[in-house]
């Protein structure tokens, strides 16, 4: 579909039948910029429209679609391949405008998990539930962009995505408990003692050794068993 040449068609039709952008947009319901952005080709006029401004330019829809009139030897010629371009110029804007909103999506479910980290305390299980919320959002905005891949692929690419996504999360909260010396926000288990808080991840756990206390510190250590009545052996 030839935006520019159906554009000029558009602009030719409208100065041959003595009618100004402005009175040819009130008659549409759109702007005189709209109509100007139509006839130098940025851009087409919406499906709705279409049978309106034929109506008014007094041609038919293939013409318009064909940026030029029809002759009847061509006419089914001309129908024919048009409908296929419409089809395909439809889809395209189906495309672009799911893509716009994955976009959107990736970018918001981003920045919520990010607020999440940083707004919230590292041991309100707020932080954690609204960064998951930011990945299963950035996740449907991926999802817009695998529509055309086969299900087990979308599905493999959806999935990696959102695993990679929580890997970096936990990558993430694990610097935050090395270099800011935090309670992890990812703890499955949280056992408390006498000034001590064990905090048992699905990677690693957490020992958080005079709680509140001038020497608080924190001790990363491999997942392992542990007495729930007995952690503060962690801490001597």
């Amino acid at each position: 579909m030839n935006q520019e040449k159906i554009g000029k068609f558009i602009a030719s039709c409208r100065k041959a039948k003595n009618i100004t952008q402005q009175e040819l947009a009130e008659k549409l319901g759109v702007s005189d910029r709209t109509i100007g952005n139509w006839e130098n080709g940025r851009n087409m006029p919406d499906l709705s429209l279409f049978k309106p401004l034929c109506d008014e330019l007094d041609i038919t829809l293939n013409d318009l679609l064909s940026g030029e009139k029809v002759s009847e030897k061509e006419y089914q010629e001309k129908l024919e391949e048009n409908i296929i371009n419409t089809i395909d110029y439809t889809n395209k804007k189906i495309e672009n405008h799911n893509s716009f909103i994955g976009l959107i999506l990736i970018v918001f479910g981003i920045l919520i998990a990010i607020t999440a980290m940083t707004i919230f305390p590292s041991e309100s299980s707020w932080g954690s539930i609204y960064s998951v919320l930011g990945a299963i959002i950035s996740l449907i905005g991926i999802s817009k962009f695998t529509r055309k891949l086969t299900y087990p692929k979308r599905l493999l690419c959806n999935f990696s995505y959102f695993l990679v996504f929580v890997a970096m999360l936990m990558i993430i909260d694990y610097i935050s408990v090395i270099n800011i010396h935090q309670a992890p926000r990812f703890s499955l288990f949280k056992v408390s003692g006498s000034n001590v808080i064990y905090y048992d991840t699905p990677f690693y756990d957490v020992v958080r050794c005079s709680v509140d206390q001038e020497k608080e510190s924190f001790k990363v250590i491999k997942n392992q068993k542990y007495d729930r009545d007995n952690i503060d052996i962690f801490c001597k």
